[in-house]
């Protein structure tokens, strides 16, 4: 009986290793391939609250540009995201919470990325990360753990910044120095602007007709510094108008530019020693709208038919409406705006006008200010050691653009990348030839 017993379990265990040696062995799990060299820091710059975090793509993922073209990747194992977890190691004097303290995720980036900007950090916090790769399946790799932990801390400059405040630097030292000799007396030379020499002749023309002169500060209202310009200049007319004995109208668009402009003629005439020849009816205003006002004024200038009329200010569809009717009626023209669309038509249909620039220059070229000049003399050779700057690096880009060999060293493509990356570019003072500034915020 005992014998028998024993054969029965030798027979049972045979057959259950035979059975076990028949059936298929499970297949092995396929997850995708870690990322690899995690590489955390804090960025650069900043106010501390924020830090890059790089890897090196998977193997597994299609977008890796290290993957050779035969080499393929097994499409249940291809990357899809990777997910990013943090924890908190110190939380600088603060309570951390349990969450804080133990991985929890952060974010999750599409294949083909491996890099993302943290900035829900705190200033002065610890912080460890990992990332891993995730699979179509919703399977994961290993975990790729950054090598230490990184703390965001506040810097007191934003070095990328650092050119910018040397050109403000040197702009501001252009302006000093021109407003210092303007008040000492030193005469300096602003070329003529011939739209400005223009305006005795247009006011004496329409002294000798008996006709009135028209002059517009655009359909702005006071706050825009057009608008302003424009008072500026017609400050100098209505003085003009007011020592040649003739009558000024200035129809306006808004209620404040008619109380400034009003002002502003009157201090004129009252210059001019001839305050009981100003007449406040004749600065008016008509309406807010654009095409209500454009009609109204050129009503005005098809009944009167004024010798002189002037444009300064900000204008926009009514400029070519009212330079056509103004050049109708035989008028003398002055215009002047920065609105670049509208200044074709002022210079097709005006005697004369001030592009741009010249407009915003005509109140120092009028006042004689030391103020006003030293700025505009300062404004002019910041702008020269701009274009300084831009000449010499066309010259090396032209030099290198016609040498035959396609090495990138030298002192002359250095120049040019440190004028493009560095100068005119966000990388700060860098490195000479390159300057770019790499995740842990030094320049080497």
């Amino acid at each position: 009986m005992r014998i028998r017993n024993i054969l029965a379990v030798v027979v049972a265990m045979s057959m259950t290793c035979f059975a076990a040696a028949q059936s298929p062995s499970p297949a092995p799990s396929l997850v995708p391939e870690p990322p690899t060299d995690l590489i955390v820091a804090d960025t650069p710059d900043d106010a501390g609250n924020s830090v890059e975090v790089h890897w090196n793509l998977s193997e597994s993922d299609v977008f890796n540009t290290l993957l050779s073209d035969t080499q393929e990747v097994n499409p249940q194992q291809i990357v899809a995201t990777y997910t990013v977890e943090r924890k908190v190691t110190d939380g600088n004097g603060n309570e951390v919470s349990d969450e804080d303290a133990s991985w929890r995720k952060v974010s999750e980036i599409g294949a083909g990325e491996s890099q993302w900007t943290d900035r829900s950090v705190n200033l002065g916090w610890s912080y460890d990360y990992r990332v891993c790769a995730v699979d179509n399946q919703g399977d994961k790799s290993t975990w790729c753990n950054a090598s230490g932990s990184v703390t965001p801390v506040m810097q007191m400059f934003n070095m990328s910044k650092a050119w910018l405040a040397i050109w403000m630097l040197l702009f501001g030292a252009f302006i000093a120095y021109f407003i210092n000799c303007a008040r000492s007396g030193k005469k300096l030379w602003v070329r003529k602007i011939a739209g400005l020499e223009a305006i005795d002749e247009a006011v004496g023309r329409a002294t000798e007709m008996g006709r009135p002169i028209l002059f517009v500060a655009g359909i702005q209202d006071i706050n825009e510094i057009q608008t302003l310009a424009g008072l500026t200049v017609l400050s100098r007319v209505a003085k003009t108008a007011a020592e040649y004995g003739a009558q000024i109208e200035v129809p306006t668009c808004r209620s404040l530019v008619m109380a400034a402009a009003r002002e502003t003629v009157e201090a004129a005439y009252l210059a001019a020693g001839a305050p009981d020849s100003y007449q406040p009816d004749r600065i008016h205003y008509l309406t807010d709208e654009q095409f209500a006002f454009v009609a109204g004024v050129t009503g005005y200038m098809v009944r009167e038919e004024p010798a002189a009329c002037i444009y300064m200010g900000g204008f926009y569809a009514e400029s070519l409406i009212l330079a056509e009717t103004g050049n109708h009626i035989g008028a003398i023209q002055v215009a002047g705006t920065a609105m670049p669309s509208q200044l074709p038509f002022f210079v097709a249909s005006c005697d004369y006008t001030l592009i741009g620039e010249e407009f915003f220059a005509a109140s120092a070229y009028l006042s004689g200010d030391p103020l006003q000049i030293g700025s505009l003399k300062g404004q002019d050779y910041g702008k020269f050691l701009s274009v300084l700057v831009l000449i010499i690096g066309i010259f090396f880009a032209t030099t290198i653009s016609m040498t035959e060999s396609d090495e990138s060293d030298g002192f002359g493509a250095g120049a040019l990348n440190y004028i493009q990356n560095n100068i005119l570019g966000n990388e700060g003072f860098g490195s000479f030839g390159g300057g770019d500034t790499d995740i842990e915020g030094d320049d080497s």
